[in-house]
């Protein structure tokens, strides 16, 4: 199988409020817009695509209706601080403050709306006990130009 796109949809009962916090908070913008279903796509980056879609719709079936629950959505970005001083100025919920993780991440939970986790992450040089775990081409790095104490 080629895959040509992926991206999640989140189901919500509330479609333009949920797609309104992720173009407000996380940078996306709408490549298509209805009642029932919006398209994101990062306005940095256009291979980063997000969907919100309601969770009533005649398209899911019946079985599958409802809203999300159980997601976290992982966005690695260059720079979680900055990130973290905007959402946190915004008011949104901090489940998770910023820390960085032996296992290779600087990073913090938040949440949307309908209560999707929102991690957001940068790799970081991960402690040598969990850097045997890495496979080699995976193992996170320190930034070009910087030091492992630096990053």
């Amino acid at each position: 199988m080629k895959t040509t796109s992926y991206y999640p949809v989140v189901m919500t009962g509330d479609v333009a409020g949920t797609a309104a916090f992720y173009e407000r908070h996380f940078g996306f913008q709408p490549l298509f817009v209805s009642d029932w279903y919006v398209h994101l796509q990062s306005r940095d980056d256009a291979s980063v695509n997000l969907a919100v879609l309601d969770g009533s719709h005649a398209t899911i079936p019946e079985v599958a209706r409802g809203r999300v629950s159980g997601l976290i959505l992982n966005f690695e970005v260059e720079d979680p601080d900055a990130v973290y001083r905007k959402v946190e100025a915004a008011g949104l919920p901090i489940l998770l403050p910023l820390r960085d993780e032996a296992f290779g991440q600087r990073h913090f939970i938040t949440a949307d709306p309908n209560g999707v986790l929102i991690d957001v992450i940068r790799p970081i040089p991960p402690s040598a006990e969990f850097a045997d775990l890495y496979a080699e081409e995976a193992l996170p790095r320190p930034p070009t130009g910087t030091t492992d104490a630096q990053a």
